[in-house]
């Protein structure tokens, strides 16, 4: 590549494979809730890895009708939520095709386009690096040569003078010794592209600053409250002078967790005094410019003794997180902690390494990092059953994890922890396994999962209650209900908890930080636990008033009272009071009043978290709680054009209570159906030269439609009661897209006998496989 400098401005830059440099006009004209509302454009690089010697914005700022203009020189400004490694404008270079360079704002959609068009960067590119086996090669060129000095965690390990962003060590038992003494050993390689969210609604924030200083932004998160602390952190802002509101959002599934478009919406804020600015990106944008799930490239190792007891299990998992790691390397951390999935290891050697490229940038996605790891280490099961003549499922119910067996990080399961046992039993029992049936070109196959909820350990939840006048209860909330019944649930819990009519609650959600209750985060799965409980707590709160102003009322011990149907009820006497005549203070026939209008604030964090060892990952009690779960799936192959159709998925999870049958139901379909297309469909293309994406579209780039979703869909439960969990419920809605693919792949192979070990299974592999397969057969 030419490290000559490269100058683009104005009507000079082409358009390339879709790509332009002009990108994220606006498309709307007007909002009633933003009036006088600026429109965005963000010039974004055409690059993968380059220089940026000069940006000169002078042309721009001279189109009528634009307000703002900013770059890297104005906001020179680090933010991460766990390694604080990118700014809001590229600065020295650009780290991926699509890194944001500058932005500007004005009065039309149009002006700020013929803006963004003249503003002229001068480029120098560099090597561009795409896999992790480039960006760990000795002398590889440093996606951050400054690694080194940015602020993170203490729980995040960067190396500096290297593309690591974060490396977790896992050592349990002596893995060596233990190899040693097996009878049978297995190597294999695996492979997980990047995708792509895919959310309804893309990416969009709006902000403004006041003449006070105060910033307020509308933003598409899942996080609020995480957002207000990076742009305070970000822009040195108290945290009271920055207000973050989160209308409803149109999916998310980890792609609005952390900090997206909110700086730059910030920044151009900022540069025009007292006027909304809108930024976002549209569908072709929402593919590279913004974060996606990271890659992986992992290679197992696992050896077992004669009784098909794994005895020492080597893993090394590397994740391709593109050109920043601020959140990914996050995803690092807990794919190391949970290297050894559902499964007791005694001997293990684990490393889960996070790598700087010049992709697109690596973060959150359903399921954190587990999809991927088991995508590995379930075929890897099956396949070295398969090895040492084992049936896989009872190969797995041989080495399962279960009360009284530990995890990879040394943590003693007790009898509330789950029983994956008892779910693969349930799947394999659905799927018929064992009865010798076997049909030409189907097959069956099983897949486990495990995942806790990855966050750090002060993550808190917390919400209010508080009756209104005619009896009717308001919980506030600030988890945002992204589809998986947040809002119905916590309604549940209360009207449980108060013996109240369900139609008598109403939740309110759509959370601003300067009025609704704090919540870290609506990710981990941990919403129905962490807010579960914070609802359970206040309502007991507001219980005890109840029945303290009837107690006086009734003049008989609170003791003796209880709650029915909205009401406060002495059984002795059959005497009653409603809600309504308590929630704002009781007055007695004489005039005078008790208590006061019944209200309640309470929150929940987890308690006894213990940080992991820094060189073993070792600890009692690393993660709040595991959820398990298993899938099965039955499959028919056509054997001459590869094509094949999953046409049934089986799914068992633990969720020590089913709070609300038919939404547990939606999560867990919703799941298998995401988890059959990244398993078969999805992966995000990029040219292998330029780094530029290739099909960023929904023309190019395939998620599932009805067309695709199996004629069987299937939910069981076990009901293990979580020892910390609302009425025992623990998190359930990542869990259900994790084995599919794994189970898929076992499925092909019971069918056919062909192995496909980077993702998507796609028709053309599986032909491909077939083929080969057949040239290796002897002719008769």
């Amino acid at each position: 590549m030419s490290d000559k400098p490269t100058r683009w401005v104005g009507t000079e830059v082409p358009r390339v494979d879709g790509l332009e440099k002009v990108t994220g006009a606006a498309r709307y004209t007007g909002d009633l809730k933003f009036p006088r509302m600026l429109h965005a454009v963000v010039v974004r690089s055409p690059h993968a890895h380059a220089r940026v010697r000069d940006v000169r914005l002078e042309q721009a700022a001279r189109v009528p009708g634009v307000r703002a203009v900013a770059c890297g020189k104005d906001f020179p400004f680090h933010v991460g939520i766990y390694l604080k490694d990118q700014t809001v404008f590229a600065t020295d270079r650009v780290r991926y095709v699509g890194d944001p360079v500058a932005a500007v704002a004005a009065e039309t959609p149009e002006a700020a386009r013929e803006a963004a068009a003249r503003v002229e960067v001068d480029y120098e590119p560099l090597p561009v690096i795409l896999d992790v086996a480039d960006g760990m090669a000795p002398g590889a060129t440093l996606v951050h040569p400054d690694l080194g000095s940015y602020e993170c965690v203490p729980w995040i390990t960067p190396k500096g003078g290297s593309n690591v962003c974060n490396h977790l060590k896992v050592r349990k038992g002596d893995y060596e010794a233990a190899l040693r003494r097996c009878a049978h050993v297995v190597e294999r390689s695996f492979s997980v592209p990047q995708v792509q969210h895919v959310p309804i609604e893309g990416h969009i924030s709006v902000a403004r600053m006041d003449g006070a200083g105060k910033l307020e932004v509308y933003t598409s998160a899942q996080s609020p409250f995480t957002v207000r602390h990076l742009l305070s952190a970000c822009f040195k802002l108290p945290h009271g002078d920055v207000r973050v509101v989160v209308p409803h959002v149109g999916g998310g599934f980890g792609g609005k967790a952390g900090i997206n478009l909110e700086p730059i919406a910030a920044a151009l804020a900022m540069k025009a005094r007292g006027r909304w600015v809108r930024v976002l990106v549209d569908r072709s944008e929402e593919f590279y410019a913004v974060v996606v799930r990271q890659g992986l490239e992992a290679t197992l190792v696992t050896g077992v003794d004669k009784q098909g007891k794994v005895l020492a299990q080597k893993l090394l998992y590397l994740w391709n997180c593109g050109g920043y790691g601020g959140y990914g390397v996050n995803v690092v951390r807990a794919a190391g902690y949970t290297c050894g999935g559902a499964y007791e290891f005694p001997n293990l050697w684990g490393d889960s390494i996070g790598v700087y490229t010049n992709r697109p940038v690596g973060s959150a996605y359903r399921g954190f990092g587990m999809q991927e790891i088991h995508w590995a280490l379930e075929q890897q099961m099956t396949m070295v059953a398969q090895e040492i003549g084992m049936d896989p499922v009872e190969f797995r119910l041989r080495n399962c994890l279960g009360p009284g067996k530990s995890t990879v990080t040394g943590q003693v399961l007790d009898e509330h922890s789950g029983r994956i046992d008892l779910c693969i039993r349930k799947v394999a029992e659905e799927l018929g396994w064992g009865d010798g049936r076997k049909e030409p070109n189907r097959g069956r196959g099983i897949a486990c999962a495990v995942k806790a909820p990855a966050m750090p350990n002060d993550a808190a939840s917390s919400v209010l209650l508080k009756f209104c006048e005619d009896g009717m209860l308001e919980v506030l909330i600030s988890g945002i209900d992204i589809g998986q019944g947040l809002k119905t649930v916590a309604a549940q819990f209360a009207a449980e908890a108060l013996d109240l009519p369900f139609d008598k609650v109403r939740v309110r959600g759509l959370p601003d930080t300067d009025l609704s209750p704090y919540d870290w985060q609506t990710v981990a799965s941990r919403q129905t636990w962490a807010t579960g409980n914070a609802v359970l707590r206040a309502a007991e709160n507001c219980k005890q008033q109840l029945l303290g102003m009837a107690s006086r009322a009734f003049d008989a011990p609170a003791s003796r009272l209880r709650l029915a149907n909205g009401t406060v009820l002495d059984p002795e006497t059959g005497r009653s009071l409603p809600f309504e005549r308590l929630v704002m203070g009781y007055q007695f026939d004489d005039g005078h009043t008790i208590g006061g209008p019944v209200a309640a604030a309470a929150s929940f964090i987890p308690e006894g978290l213990i940080f992991l060892d820094p060189e073993t990952s070792q600890s009692p009690k690393p993660v709040a709680k595991w959820t398990f779960g298993a899938q099965g799936v039955e499959v028919r192959v056509d054997p001459e054009t590869g094509q094949f159709t999953v046409e049934r998925i089986v799914g068992c999870y633990d969720v020590g209570k089913v709070v609300h049958p038919s939404l547990i139901r939606g999560q867990t379909y919703g799941g298998m159906i995401q988890g059959l297309g990244t398993g078969v469909m999805e992966e995000l293309l990029l040219d292998p030269q330029t780094g530029r994406p290739r099909n960023a579209s929904l023309t190019d780039y395939k998620i599932p439609t009805t067309e695709d979703i199996p004629e069987k869909l299937e939910a069981h439960f076990v009901e293990t009661p979580q020892a910390d969990g609302p009425l025992g419920a623990r998190g359930v809605g990542e869990h259900t897209m994790i084995p599919t693919p794994a189970a898929i792949s076992d499925a092909l192979f019971d069918a056919c006998g062909i192995r496909v070990t980077r993702m998507p299974i796609t028709a053309e592999k599986v032909r491909a496989a077939l083929q080969a397969k057949k040239k290796e057969q002897p002719t008769p």
